[in-house]
């Protein structure tokens, strides 16, 4: 359910905006929608998981402000990040 450090490590790797850079909205918004991935899988074999779903809803309102954040500054770089994950919006 939780991401591993090594496929946590490659997501940094992956979206990262220059070397060592852990905290731009891009990396967050990418470890977080790897999070809600996997935690979507989780509550599709366990539905009466009430506990984990809460945390979902609360990881996809984190995500949403995140990426509202980054629209709001750029807005060019939000559209290559929904892109680049698959993201509807």
């Amino acid at each position: 359910m939780s991401i591993t450090p090594e496929r946590k490590q490659a997501v940094i790797g992956e979206y990262a905006v220059k070397t060592g850079d852990t905290g731009s909205p891009e990396v967050q918004v990418a470890i977080l929608s790897e999070r809600i991935r996997n935690l979507t899988d989780h509550l599709g074999t366990h539905k009466k998981d009430f506990h984990s779903r809460r945390g979902l809803l609360v990881m996809v309102g984190l995500r949403r402000r995140l990426l509202d954040y980054l629209k709001r500054s750029d807005s060019s770089r939000y559209t290559t990040l929904i892109g680049r994950l698959g993201l509807r919006r």
